[in-house]
């Protein structure tokens, strides 16, 4: 191979292991929402559990975190605000990045 080829390589390798973290931080981040949403809403952990996993499907649903913002804020009702949730997505997206790092 030559140096262009292995750096091409090196390129490809990093991106694909920045996406899969990124795709891992934004499931955990939904998790960690599902979760803070469902002790807003009172659930029982059982339940919780049960709602967080339906976030993490919620986002696949469409590109980007706007299905999952509506399926939170859906459900909240007026429990919260926009504001609220979206700073609470920001701040959990944060908490998730370094809890997946600190995994790997």
């Amino acid at each position: 191979m030559t140096t262009f080829e292995d750096r091409e390589n090196a390129f490809e390798n990093k991106f694909a292991h920045d996406s899969e973290l990124q795709f891992r931080a934004e499931a955990r981040r939904n998790k960690l929402l599902g979760l803070w949403a469902a002790e807003l809403m009172g659930m029982s952990e059982d339940a919780a559990l049960d709602y967080a996993r339906q976030v993490v499907k919620a986002d696949f649903e469409e590109p980007g975190e706007e299905d999952v913002y509506r399926k939170v804020a859906g459900d909240l009702g007026d429990r919260a605000d926009e504001a609220t949730i979206r700073a609470k997505m920001s701040e959990l997206m944060a908490v998730a990045k370094d809890q997946i790092m600190n995994e790997t």
